[in-house]
């Protein structure tokens, strides 16, 4: 195979050759049939010239049998041609002195014998050379019939015939060459994008950096190198999510990891020595329940943020009232003092309702821990919006940009249990839903959140396939 003998070609070695092949095989079919209609031309115009020689030569042999019709060789030599005249019996008149004597066979005794017709065939002469031989009939009075037998050498024709090849041949081979050229250029111009992706993919192997390639044009191959752009820009994004996670994990581990492990030396200590005051253990029992209590949430949160990046979803048709009121029901044991204002009208939508209760808890547990004993938590659930509102201190201006960052915590609650990822989690999964969510402050000066969310009041149009397929993409996304 030609592969095998170019050993692993690029590319654009390979549309070279092809071009190339392709070339070759064109000029080589437009040469053959180029060179058989010039032979097929030749040798009709050579019967149509011999044989209205023959016609011509016929009525004055027959006028003269015996010498016919007066005929000699250099008359012969004149037009470059041999002639003999075949009876029905197989003799065979001449002319005197000619130096070729034409070989005849089956088809100019049939002319002979049958006494009309004609026939052409390439035949020899006894000298061996090649000619073109003619034959047609001729009647002679009180002798019967016979067939004049003329022909002429087709050395000159074949001479035409192999030049012709010869030339077409030379600049068949030529094309072929210079098409390879041109199309390995086309080629190397065409595959530029190519060449450019791979070597970023190089780059990438090797140095790690993501940089974007350049995009010239707006062909296939530089949708392509946008395309690529666009995956190396996600990939970027998606590693400093990653390194920023890790790094304000780490971070906010070693805060409780640090307070738990010197309350367990202290622990230690004192199994040893004794050293702690009395009732003091089991205050330090108490801080290391918190502090593990603490850590498992802290430790849950970042598991939660790392399943939103990569879980399959298993979204299903939900009654969101449904999900608000579990979500409610927990905020109640954690908020025994409180008040909570709900009304919840129907909203209907697909989606992972784990997810979502989980989304609406946080926003549930960051009302009961800023409201003011025996506060009132408003919940409204009207259209495609809940609105979720307290009676605390609200957020301020400087904190509301940053208020659904990963590890964001204001400073009016430092001193508040949390881990500061309840927020990231509740935008993280309504953004998965299609739907957004925003902070604000309430009509009693507390803080308000309001979460939008694509459905519908009623479970039919949930249900239908055009709309669930829609959010079925949004959630995979």
């Amino acid at each position: 195979m030609i592969w095998q003998w170019l050993g692993s070609p690029t590319l654009g070695r390979r549309i070279s050759v092809l071009t190339a092949l392709a070339v070759a095989c064109t000029v080589a079919l437009t040469g053959v049939a180029g060179w058989l209609v010039t032979r097929v031309s030749l040798y009709q115009q050579l019967d149509d010239e011999l044989t209205e020689i023959a016609s011509f030569t016929s009525d004055s042999v027959s006028a003269d049998i015996s010498t016919l019709g007066g005929l000699d060789a250099e008359a012969l030599r004149t037009v470059n041609v041999s002639l003999l005249v075949l009876g029905t019996d197989g003799s065979v008149r001449r002319v005197p002195g000619a130096s070729t004597s034409l070989v005849w066979g089956a088809e100019e005794m049939a002319v002979a014998r049958l006494g009309q017709g004609s026939s052409a065939r390439e035949g020899r002469a006894d000298n061996g050379n090649l000619y073109r031989i003619v034959a047609v009939p001729m009647e002679i009075e009180e002798e019967g019939s016979y067939a004049l037998v003329i022909g002429r050498p087709l050395q000159p024709y074949t001479s035409i015939l192999r030049s012709l090849a010869l030339v077409m041949g030379t600049f068949g081979g030529l094309a072929a060459v210079g098409s390879a050229f041109i199309g390995y250029a086309v080629a190397r111009s065409s595959l530029r994008p190519v060449r450019e992706l791979s070597g970023a993919v190089s780059r990438v192997t090797v140095t790690d950096h993501l940089d974007p390639i350049e995009v010239h044009g707006d062909d296939e191959l530089s949708q392509l190198t946008r395309s690529f752009n666009t995956m190396l820009s996600s990939l970027s994004l998606s590693r400093e999510r990653q390194r920023r996670l890790i790094a304000d994990a780490g971070h906010e581990l070693r805060t409780p990891l640090t307070s738990l492990r010197t309350n367990i030396e202290l622990l230690v200590a004192d199994d040893r020595t004794g050293m702690l005051p009395e009732g003091a253990r089991a205050e330090i029992l108490r801080d290391v329940a918190a502090q593990l209590a603490e850590f498992t949430t802290l430790v849950g949160d970042l598991v939660q943020l790392a399943r939103e990046d990569r879980v399959e979803p298993s979204p299903e048709p939900i009654d969101l009232r449904e999900v608000t009121r579990n979500a409610i029901e927990r905020a109640r044991r954690r908020g025994p003092g409180l008040t909570f204002d709900v009304e919840l009208n129907p909203l209907y939508l697909i989606g992972e309702p784990d997810t979502l209760e989980r989304a609406i808890t946080n926003l549930l547990d960051n009302a009961v821990k800023f409201s003011p004993p025996g506060g009132t938590v408003h919940v409204l659930l009207e259209g495609d919006r809940l609105r979720i509102s307290d009676q605390g201190p609200g957020i301020t201006d400087e904190d509301l940009p940053h208020i659904f960052d990963r590890f964001y915590r204001a400073d009016s609650s430092r001193n508040t249990p949390g881990t500061g990822l309840g927020l990231s989690i509740v935008a993280t999964t309504v953004a998965r839903h299609g739907g957004w969510v925003r902070a604000g402050r309430s009509a009693e000066g507390g803080a308000e959140f309001t979460v939008q969310l694509p459905g519908s009041t009623t479970l039919a149009e949930v249900d239908d396939e055009g709309d669930e397929t829609q959010i079925l993409t949004r959630i995979s996304d």
